[in-house]
């Protein structure tokens, strides 16, 4: 198994965990869905009126997920994904829900107990699985490569910012050291470059065909 981007639920935005469609055991719980022998679904909705829809079917001690997939704008495919439940006690009575995610990476299954599936790919798997990074890890990731070359700027003694011109070699500093400074400032701009580009593609595609997103269930 590897990912999914479905036809029934082509994932709206990619690259972190809140950008990709996703399933809550602790959600579907309290719905009734994780009850022996329940059918029904479950609706993603959107402000420019389309719709994603996946089928849930409970079948003894696992979740199936029933949907129609396509990769890279590929021949639809009907998917049939089953999901292992586990259970643990509450502290305080009760018991809490998890999938065992399904996936394989690298020939290695991955049988991770997660409350959230993402469905960022083929099949709905945990955001590992996916490489899916938080927003805010995202976030901190453009940070650090800024203050890295901010960093190596002003050592040469030069303004910090991507927009200001990059300083002059000083006196006394040889040419190898300037040039390694320079490729490493290079290198760190072009990862926070980058992160910068991801972020906005995402804000467009919310604010483009994809809107807010509302969940619910359906029968």
């Amino acid at each position: 198994m590897g990912g999914c981007g479905s036809g029934g639920h082509n994932a709206k935005g990619r690259g972190t965990a809140e950008g990709s469609r996703s399933l809550d055991a602790n959600k579907l719980n309290k719905a009734g869905v994780l009850s022996c022998g329940y059918r029904g679904g479950w609706r993603w909705s959107y402000d420019d009126g389309t719709e994603a829809t996946i089928r849930l079917r409970m079948e003894d001690d696992r979740l199936v997920l029933s949907y129609r997939c396509r990769i890279n704008n590929g021949a639809w495919q009907d998917v049939d994904q089953p999901v292992p439940i586990t259970w643990s006690p509450c502290r305080y009575g009760g018991r809490r829900p998890y999938f065992t995610c399904p996936g394989v990476v690298n020939g290695v299954p991955c049988g991770k107990r997660v409350v959230k599936l993402h469905g960022a790919g083929r099949y709905f798997l945990c955001r590992g699985c996916h490489g899916l990074s938080y927003r805010s890890q995202q976030e901190r990731g453009m940070d650090r490569a800024l203050g890295k070359a901010n960093k190596v700027r002003m050592r040469l003694g030069g303004e910090p910012g991507m927009s200001n011109a990059f300083p002059d070699k000083p006196k006394g500093m040889h040419w190898r050291t300037y040039g390694r400074l320079v490729q490493e400032v290079a290198d760190a701009e072009a990862v926070a470059d980058q992160r910068w580009t991801l972020d906005a593609e995402r804000l467009l595609a919310r604010l483009g065909p994809t809107g807010s997103t509302k969940t619910g269930f359906w029968a």
